[in-house]
């Protein structure tokens, strides 16, 4: 089986030492990305660790198409314990990191401890130093990859920055690369800004070598010639079928459509569109590099989780409205949907809905824990009984646009997804609006047969993350290409999606998770029953992995 290759490097950040470790072993089993950081951080994290503390391991990780030139490969694996939702989390951003992550030799960089001043950790194929940057402390995250410009000649496509979000510890603080690329979901932004880590730079020439058969061509010239609506309009193509379908969260969720949907979907990004946008090697180009002369405001996106966090749930019709707010997180290192969905909340308890202005300045706020910003910087679970605002989250993750009031499947998958209201974690969003060819698509009504269909597509998920392999390749990814592509039998691939499942949720289970935290905040029929076939087809019970489930390799990690 394709695998990734290269040792861990540990950076002991206490004492700025380095050490590395052989993990071919764990790599053959789990394939690289998200599999192999999860196996990781489930065998040397401690299960009680706290996600701000120094003995939080925070990952790193590249699969093995990271070395290859297909489409759909751009993409960087992050895993660390959550500090938004105190579990595992596993978040991964595209840009063109990962091609330098690969160029350091190592298959996995993991930081654990705590630097004593603000730090640049350099990583290269000839050794790492630190550098102390105590005149970066509050940088936004432009400043800081312009400083590594000009003082070290690495560009933003070899940096992973903080901004002052991640420094501050704002619970969903961003890591971004690339300036405008995220690893959003979860705050992992706080944990590297807990471990003073302004930054990491990556490069290098020890890029292992590969060989892919003809299938990585065949998939890279069809994605090049395809003509996709996400081409021209990325995933905001989808708000203005969500709206149609009553199915687009507007006004903090008290709502499922929005009246000023034409000022915020597919056709008004596309008007701001202004060239295409892209991740390393890929000929897909679903990327949205977006600009408005007139209010002096450029950046990338946003895409439909944005435009529905700051658009419809914020009470905002405007997609340049919008497009600065999309900015700003990326300027101050946010999450720009939990951001946008916290702000919403706030709104609520202040019937402020609309007010743009409000919203830009909060933005700030909550990035340098100013006021009422400083609040905010919990999160909506923490937050929402002093708001007097409901809790919309799911083991504290706050929900995606995909909602799941109307679309059961993707219920369910907000319900159990070890991540939270994660949109990502399944994709069962697809199969029910649906995106997907009509033998493949389901009844968005009720649960019948889809307990069984989630745990496949969790696995296929889990899989993509591993190899890194970007979802937007569902319309080019067969069966048959990922066993010529990894040369494996399709079902042992999606064990290894299987086992990176089972291990999020056996350290979440240690860290006190149970059935009742696969829970949403309003009733879907039949949501019990798709429960207990979920539970049934993992082979859990009540949510907790049984010690004959877990994979054999499972480890207790040191303590």
């Amino acid at each position: 089986m394709l695998h990734a290759t290269g040792p861990l490097l540990t950076v002991e950040l206490d004492d700025s030492t380095t050490v590395e470790t052989d993990i071919e072993d764990a790599a053959r089993r789990y394939i690289g990305g998200r599999g192999l950081a999860t196996k990781l951080a489930h065998d040397r994290t401690p299960f009680d660790a706290d996600p701000l503390g120094p003995e939080n391991r925070l990952v790193f990780t590249t699969g093995p198409m990271q070395v290859s030139t297909m489409s759909f490969t751009g993409r960087t694996n992050c895993t660390a314990v959550s500090p938004l939702t105190d579990g595992l989390c596993s978040s991964n951003a595209g840009g063109f990191l990962s091609r330098h992550v690969a160029d350091t030799g190592y298959s996995a960089i993991e930081f654990v401890g705590a630097a004593d001043e603000l730090t640049v950790v350099h990583v290269t194929d000839e050794g790492v130093t630190f550098e102390a940057v105590p005149g970066l402390e509050g940088a936004p995250v432009p400043e800081t990859a312009a400083y590594l410009d000009d003082e070290h000649g690495i560009g933003s496509d070899r940096t992973a920055i903080v901004g002052p979000a991640g420094e501050n510890e704002v619970r969903f603080a961003s890591i971004m690369t690339t300036e405008e690329r995220a690893f959003g979901r979860g705050g992992l932004g706080a944990v590297l800004g807990s471990k003073n880590v302004k930054a990491l730079t990556v490069g290098g020439d020890s890029r292992p070598d590969l060989e892919l058969p003809g299938t990585a061509d065949e998939i890279h010239r069809e994605a090049a010639t395809d003509d996709h609506i996400m081409k021209r309009q990325g995933t905001v193509s989808v708000l203005s079928l969500a709206n149609e379908m009553d199915g687009l969260p507007s006004y903090y969720f008290s709502e499922r459509s929005f009246e000023g949907a034409d000022g915020i979907d597919g056709e008004a990004v596309e008007e701001k569109k202004y060239k295409k946008g892209t991740c390393s090697a890929c000929a897909f180009a679903c990327k949205l590099p977006t600009r408005d002369e007139a209010r002096g405001v450029e950046t990338e996106g946003p895409e439909f989780e944005v435009a529905m966090a700051f658009g419809s749930n914020a009470g905002v019709d405007d997609i340049v409205d919008v497009m600065i707010s999309n900015e700003l997180c990326d300027r101050y290192g946010l999450d720009a949907i939990s951001t946008g969905n916290t702000i919403a909340a706030y709104l609520e308890s202040e019937e402020a809905f609309g007010d743009t202005e409000l919203i830009h300045e909060l933005v700030e706020k909550i990035a340098r824990r100013e006021g009422i910003g400083d609040t905010l910087a919990g999160g909506i679970h923490r937050v929402h009984g002093e708001l007097g605002v409901d809790d919309w989250t799911v083991k504290g993750l706050d929900f995606a646009a995909h909602e799941g009031r109307l679309l059961h499947g993707q219920a369910l998958s907000y319900a159990v997804a070890n991540r939270g209201a994660d949109h990502m974690y399944a994709t069962f969003y697809s199969v029910e609006y649906p995106l997907v060819d009509a033998a493949e698509a389901m009844d968005p009504a009720g649960m019948a047969g889809k307990a069984e269909r989630l745990v496949e597509r969790e696995n296929l998920m889990a899989l993509n993350d591993s190899g890194v392999v970007c979802k937007f390749s569902r319309d080019y990814m067969t069966p048959e290409r990922y066993e010529m592509l990894f040369g494996a039998d399709f079902e042992d691939l999606l064990a290894v999606g299987a086992r990176t499942v089972t291990l999020e949720r056996h350290f979440n289970n240690r860290r006190g998770f149970d059935r009742g935290d696969d829970a949403l905040p309003y009733d879907i029929p039949d949501l019990e029953r798709g429960l207990e076939e979920y539970y049934e087809a993992r082979g859990w019970i009540d949510g907790v992995v049984p010690e004959e489930a877990l994979p054999e390799d499972a480890a207790e990690p040191a303590a």
